[in-house]
């Protein structure tokens, strides 16, 4: 028994062999990014939770988190909805959420942005002290601080530029000594990933995405040129390259508004501007009304009818028993027809009845005869029972198109002129049946050729301020003015007008929203955010593009009415001098050294050049993208735009600072100065950073002579407060 019980454990105790020897994890633990993480989450969460009020643009970002919980759909004309989705990410719990919670990850994005700009100028080969250096410039930076601290996109926006630019980095220099390994795999999907989620936060993104793929087209055209590679190796970078720079970003940005769409399925106050097929496909709403309503509009076929186009408001083909006057007030006369309006409300006098030319009735036959293309029709007013109709009378505000009206017959010499030819617009075929709501038809009138037009234009009081409709002569083109979808339907089945009546006042009940895709619910409202404009105010605070490079402007974001506390968007003005300075010496330095090695003269050695040329092409071409689109942009801008661009200008100084040290400064007694000089700069910016602080976080309150001592620019707005 004792030999076999030993020959047992002997297996067991060499399994366990490796006990003899202890298990040892070994760390590098760079304590450079541990303290400036530190450093940037203290700094950008302290007092997190101050102001206890909705500051600037916070009570926007409020209402789209609002929302988010209650899965109403919104439009936002801003930008993409990823940035929205994250902010409502931090109130997904509670409806009664902590203000810290929904600026959380703002403060978050803000104080890894530290830690981000340090890991950058390492991986662009400079020193570890000018990396340090450029984390601190980043850490105190008040506008950065002020921006981050708030629910607001901007620091989430900065954020995913860094890593986009970190990771590309990274893989960039992996790619000189392990290609295709996994870090080589990680770093850069991970480039792609933050691309798109940049551009998900805001379109702004797009600059150094750009930025990102004509840096990689350029190092991958110096690949081309490695004659130690195949063709199957270039090919497969070329590849990974697309696939992780276009298609996952690509990708990623559809199910961002995947996301957002599948989120909010209910109708909310946006709906009017989208088209009748997406508004059927949200939960209540138009959905609520289009369900059950029949799919072919046929001959008897009760509809309302709303144009395409939407603006300047959403409406409907509308007719009341008021006539058009006599004489307007230019003294043109009309015809003193019934009025044909665009109204933009839900209205009994918005239904018509689409009726043969060839028929009588104005009910549904038994089997329905649906209209297709090119099939010409009547359209009766339901209530009035008049016929639309034009002629040849100019129309009240657009006197070189003609007079659209229902048709009154005054016994005089002007016949009706009412059969129209419905043209479908978006269809498949020349036989395609018009659909309720998936439909967009023009109506082109069969005597004259003018197509039913809305001109948009509000008619005066005789016209209730109602919508000008119009015959425009017909043209090649299909504005959106000219198109109508019906979006109400029901089968008519009354032919006395009395019974009509109390059909047409009655509700409506094929579900329509099952053939609306996701990709055609994409590009709806991706157009439409795109297109969407805000009525063009002036803000108090907007500015211009030359007014951010000096900071000649600032933002009162909050002002506490009794205490006179106040935050206010301003930068540290040291640091923005600083940034111009050094794009303005790099400029020149690199204007300099191109002419003097066309000469053939190289003052710095090949590879210090080549640092020069990466590292500035990044940080300044990072600038440039990010700053000079905003000179084409028209739209209301702010101080805050500026915020990504400054970024790279802030980067780009410990690049110049290092350069001159390394390059010009040639004895030990010149550098030692510099370095002197350096010191001292750092801590006049960290004295600015705590001097405007108080603007910064809100606290402490500052008394007016404080205040007025802090206006070193006479274009700051400063609130004092008047005792």
């Amino acid at each position: 028994l004792g030999n076999h019980s030993s020959s047992l454990t002997k297996p067991f105790c060499r399994m366990l062999g490796f006990l003899k020897q202890p298990v040892v994890v070994t760390a590098e633990i760079n304590m450079n990014l541990v303290a400036l993480t530190v450093m940037g989450l203290v700094n950008r969460f302290w007092a997190l939770s101050y102001p206890r009020a909705v500051v600037f643009d916070e009570v926007y970002y409020g209402q789209f988190v609002s929302l988010y919980m209650k899965r109403i759909f919104f439009v936002d004309d801003s930008g993409p909805p990823f940035g929205h989705m994250l902010l409502a990410f931090g109130g997904r719990y509670s409806m009664n959420v902590p203000i810290w919670s929904l600026r959380l990850l703002p403060a978050l994005s803000g104080a890894l942005c530290v830690p981000l700009a340090y890991q950058i100028l390492v991986e662009l080969h400079f020193s570890h002290c000018a990396a340090f250096g450029a984390a601190l410039l980043i850490l105190f930076e008040n506008s950065l601080i002020t921006q981050s601290r708030l629910m607001l996109l901007e620091s989430v926006l900065i954020f995913f530029i860094l890593l986009a630019i970190l990771s590309y980095l990274k893989f960039y220099n992996l790619q000189k000594c392990s290609p295709f390994t996994a870090g080589w795999w990680f770093w850069l999907l991970l480039t792609g990933v933050a691309c798109s989620c940049a551009v998900g936060v805001k379109y702004m993104g797009l600059f150094t995405y750009m930025l990102l793929l004509a840096t990689a087209g350029v190092h991958f055209w110096h690949l081309i040129g490695d004659q130690t590679l195949s063709n199957v190796s270039v090919f497969c970078h070329l590849l990974a390259r697309g696939l992780t720079l276009v298609v996952v970003p690509v990708a990623m940005y559809l199910s961002f508004f995947y996301v957002h769409l599948t989120l909010l399925y209910r109708s909310g106050p946006h709906d009017q501007i989208m088209t009748s097929a997406f508004q059927a496909s949200l939960e209540g709403g138009l959905a609520r009304i289009t369900q059950g309503q029949p799919l072919e509009v046929a001959y008897g076929s009760q509809i309302t009818l709303r144009n395409v186009l939407g603006k300047p408001v959403p409406c409907w083909l509308h007719s009341h028993k008021n006539t058009y006057p006599i004489r307007y007030e230019n003294g043109r006369g009309s015809s003193h027809q019934q009025q044909v309006t665009c109204y933009p409300f839900k209205d009994v006098n918005n239904w018509w009845i689409v009726k043969d030319p060839g028929m009588q009735q104005l009910v549904v036959s038994n089997p329905p005869r649906p209209v297709r293309h090119g099939h010409i029709v009547q359209l009766v007013h339901g209530i009035t029972t008049r016929y639309l109709n034009t002629h040849d009378v100019a129309a009240p505000l657009s006197p070189h198109s003609q007079e659209i009206s229902c048709y009154i017959d005054y016994n005089i010499s002007m016949p009706a002129q009412n059969l129209w030819r419905v043209e479908i617009v978006n269809r498949e075929s020349d036989t395609d049946v018009w659909k309720t709501i998936l439909s967009e038809v023009r109506f082109v009138h069969v005597n004259t050729s003018a197509v039913l037009k809305l001109s948009g234009a509000s008619l005066p009081e005789w016209g209730y301020r109602q919508l000008e409709i119009i015959g425009e002569k017909l043209s090649k083109g299909y504005h959106q003015s000219m198109l109508w979808n019906v979006e109400e339907h029901r089968y008519g089945k009354s032919q006395e007008q009395k019974e009509r009546e109390v059909e047409l006042h009655s509700p409506t009940q094929a579900d329509i929203s099952k053939n609306l895709s996701f990709m055609a619910r994409f590009t709806e409202l991706q157009w439409k955010i795109l297109t969407l404009k805000n009525e063009d105010t002036e803000h108090k605070y907007s500015s211009s593009p030359l007014d951010w490079i000096t900071m000649d402007t600032n933002i009162a974001y909050w002002f506490h009415p009794i205490s006179g506390a106040q935050i206010h968007l301003i930068g540290n003005i040291l640091t923005w001098a600083s940034a111009n300075v050094a794009t303005l010496v790099y400029v020149c330095l690199f204007l300099w050294y191109l002419l003097r090695r066309r000469r053939k003269i190289c003052d710095i050695p090949e590879d210090a050049w080549r640092l020069w040329v990466s590292a500035g092409g990044l940080c300044v071409g990072g600038w440039a993208v990010n700053y000079f689109p905003f000179f084409m942009m028209e739209k209301t801008l702010f101080l805050y735009h500026y915020l990504p661009a400054l970024t790279f200008q802030i980067l780009l100084i410990p690049v110049v600072l290092q350069h001159l040290t390394d390059h010009l400064c040639r004895s030990q007694l010149p550098k030692n100065m510099f370095s002197a000089l350096i010191v001292a700069w750092f801590s006049s910016i960290y004295l600015v950073y705590r001097t405007f602080s108080p603007l910064t976080y809100g606290e402490p309150i500052l008394s007016a002579a404080e205040l007025r001592a802090l206006r070193w620019k006479d274009s700051w707005d400063i609130l004092i407060r008047k005792h």
